[in-house]
């Protein structure tokens, strides 16, 4: 998992920097495994713009991916690891020993031909799934369920992982990737191992187009808007602002949006430090 600098040839090559995609062994997805996708634009069914900068962008076709891992006791062989166009992780086609094929979250360090199980009583090896109460304390663990059978919701982008900390109960408690500690029942499923493409965050893309072919529209700054558009527009010269907002008047910096009697909160031991 490298990043490739590519020579400065024109000004839009001179500090990008993309993944080098050497671990990457098949350049076509499993056919039995596509949907099609449907592109908004940003648009609502009446055709009007609900949500700006949105718009363009490659064609892609959405790889089904198994988040539940729920075929327990079935041992899989991973056949390829794949490029996915809609997430920032590598894909694995795994194919199981009935010959039923499945695309999984590839780990960091998951080869072609390694054999990968999940459920009860299974080795807490690499790209296997467990239950945390089988896992032991300290291993690290992605594609983490917060409700046991609802497939896998945390930890899922690339280089990410939470790591168990201990078990109290029926709970076991997880360093999340944010920071936050939190309580999860002991009969969720977690994957062993961190989400592969560690070297996301490092990337470049070195112009603006590469962002046009991701489909995002350019975005106006709200202090370069007039003040019917923007808290933040307006002023003589070159003002800053004022107090840092979005377009609806909602602070940006320090306020808290999330909801104080959410039903949730008793399960955060420790919230996310600033």
């Amino acid at each position: 998992m490298a990043l490739r600098k590519i020579n400065p040839t024109t000004p839009g090559q001179r500090f990008k920097q993309i993944s080098a995609f050497d671990d990457i062994t098949c350049s076509k997805p499993e056919k039995s495994l596509l949907v099609p996708m449907k592109k908004s634009g940003g648009r609502n069914n009446q055709g009007k713009m609900t949500v700006r900068n949105i718009g363009g962008g490659h064609k892609r076709q959405y790889r089904l991916i198994d988040f539940k891992r729920e075929r327990d006791g079935v041992k899989a062989r991973v056949k390829t690891i794949e490029y996915d166009p809609n997430r920032s992780a590598r894909i694995a086609l795994v194919v199981y020993e009935d010959g039923e094929k499945r695309y999984i979250l590839a780990p960091n360090g998951l080869q072609v031909g390694q054999i990968i199980e999940s459920g009860k009583g299974v080795a807490p090896e690499l790209g296997n799934t467990l239950f945390l109460s089988d896992i032991p304390l300290g291993t690290v663990v992605h594609n983490i369920e917060m409700r046991p059978g609802q497939g896998a919701v945390m930890a899922r982008s690339a280089g990410t992982f939470a790591q168990l900390v201990s078990r109290d109960g029926k709970y076991a408690v997880l360093k999340m990737p944010s920071s936050e500690t939190r309580k999860i029942l002991v009969t969720c499923k977690a994957t062993i191992g961190s989400v592969s493409n560690s070297d996301h965050a490092l990337e470049n893309s070195g112009k603006a187009g590469r962002s046009r072919w991701l489909g995002r529209r350019p975005r106006v700054r709200g202090v370069a808007m007039n003040p019917v558009d923007h808290p933040m527009g307006g002023g003589e010269g070159r003002a800053s602002g004022g107090q840092p907002r979005s377009r609806t008047g909602l602070l940006a910096k320090g306020y808290k949006t999330r909801a104080k009697k959410k039903e949730s909160n008793k399960y955060i031991i420790e919230r996310r430090k600033k």
